[in-house]
């Protein structure tokens, strides 16, 4: 759907704004939306609203193609769920179901990695009583961000597993993921309301994966009468082309879609805005989630040295250290509003690697070198080679982008930015549009 949709908006934004352009662009949304497993009621009362709004009375401060861009946008984030969820950030305790392959057992990771970046404390607990290796996966991710679990690898059932982890767990959010199924059976609608029973929840999230497509709708309405959930997060909204239908099949049950998740790692969990999901999608800059991405992954006082140019090889290392804990390159670019940049994944991927190997030829390098470039020699630069695994290139493209970033950065001047400049900044530093 991504491509797609971006591809009709484009013809939009670069054409003309008659009645053909829109006949043309209303089609292409329609296959879109239809290859992304919307409802096809949704799509057609979509597509008619804007055949028969494009050209009512202008305001006074837009133009025709203004007037019929905004109503496209407005059009899909209506059908996306329009209003951002608030999240509560009070002591609570949270129950996660789901079936499974929802990615239930990970997301509550994640959810417990937002809440601690938010300045609380959380704990997972583990009433996952059924599925091998559960108990574990839960802990080594517990052990990954350093938050408290609770489990019983050996206890079968769940309902023990939580009393005795509500006497002893201590914490602001209390987590606990629940056992999933293959399919909502009597045995499990028992299980999580015994479960709920216990732990008197003040929310009840559902886990659905994005590629089951408008069967969100059916799965929602299922676990909310028998739970009456309270929440739901789409997982792999990065993977899968049944995004759309997911998220909209939700949002037609009366479900709260409050997070999506959009990656592998833990920062991956985003507080679900339908706005900003479908500006990304249209590729409108999310400049708001990339820094807020920024500002976990990398050292303020260093990246201030960075834009200034005032800065060592050691410097430039510390930096695509964080760049790299932000995300993949892909996202990080999708978010800066380059989204065909983003689509030439193999370019992306290539730059991703680059950035890899010149890690390894830093870490070969002596502290003197890292600090001076003008030393590194060539018989400094078949050592250095030699001993990160490189090739001798590999390492002069190193130096060379090294030195064209100090130069980039000692002539930036953020307040006068255009969307023109960092795209030309992106493609001197090969990251080719």
């Amino acid at each position: 759907m991504l491509s797609k949709l971006r591809e009709a908006f484009d013809k939009l934004t670069r054409g003309a704004a008659d009645k053909a352009a829109v006949e043309e662009v209303v089609k292409d949304i329609q296959r879109a939306l239809l290859s992304s497993d919307v409802d096809v009621k949704l799509v057609l009362q979509l597509t008619e609203n804007i055949r028969k709004h494009a050209f009512d009375p202008l305001p006074q401060t837009m133009t025709r193609k203004e007037h019929i861009i905004k109503l496209v946008y407005d059009e899909l984030v209506k059908i996306m769920g329009e209003k951002k969820s608030d999240v509560s950030l009070k002591s609570k305790k949270v129950l996660m179901v789901g079936l499974f392959g929802s990615g239930k057992t990970s997301t509550s990771a994640k959810l417990a990695r937002f809440y601690q970046k938010k300045g609380l404390k959380p704990a997972l607990v583990c009433c996952d009583t059924v599925r091998p290796a559960a108990y574990e996966q839960l802990q080594q991710l517990a052990q990954k961000i350093d938050v408290p679990f609770y489990g019983e690898k050996f206890e079968k059932d769940p309902r023990k597993v939580l009393k005795n982890a509500l006497h002893v767990t201590k914490a602001d959010v209390i987590i606990v993921d629940s056992s999933g199924r293959n399919a909502l059976e009597k045995d499990l609608i028992d299980e999580i309301r015994d479960l709920n029973h216990i732990l008197e929840p003040d929310e009840k999230i559902l886990v659905i994966p994005s590629d089951i497509g408008q069967a969100a709708k059916q799965q929602a309405a299922s676990f909310h009468d028998a739970l009456n959930i309270t929440d739901v997060i789409v997982t792999k909204t990065d993977a899968t082309a049944r995004g759309g239908g997911a998220l909209t099949a939700c949002h037609a049950t009366g479900a709260k879609i409050k997070f999506i998740t959009i990656g592998e790692t833990m920062e991956d969990l985003q507080q679900y805005d339908p706005e900003k999901y479908m500006a990304r999608i249209l590729g409108m800059p999310d400049l708001e989630t990339l820094l807020d991405k920024a500002k976990s992954s990398i050292d303020e006082k260093k990246a201030i040295k960075m834009v200034t140019g005032d800065f060592t090889l050691e410097d430039f290392y510390e930096q695509i250290e964080g760049v790299q804990k932000m995300g993949p390159m892909s996202q990080i670019i999708e978010m800066a509003g380059f989204g065909k940049l983003a689509n030439k994944a193999g370019n992306v991927d290539a730059q991703a690697e680059k950035m890899k190997k010149w890690k390894y030829a830093i870490q070969s390098m002596t502290s003197e070198e890292r600090a001076n470039t003008d030393i590194i020699n060539s018989s400094r630069i078949r050592r250095i080679a030699a001993g990160s695994g490189c090739r001798e290139s590999d390492v002069r493209e190193l130096l060379a982008n090294y030195g064209k970033t100090k130069k980039l950065m000692k002539n930036f001047n953020p307040n006068k930015l255009k969307r023109g400049d960092m795209a030309s900044m992106m493609r001197q530093l090969g990251l080719k549009g």
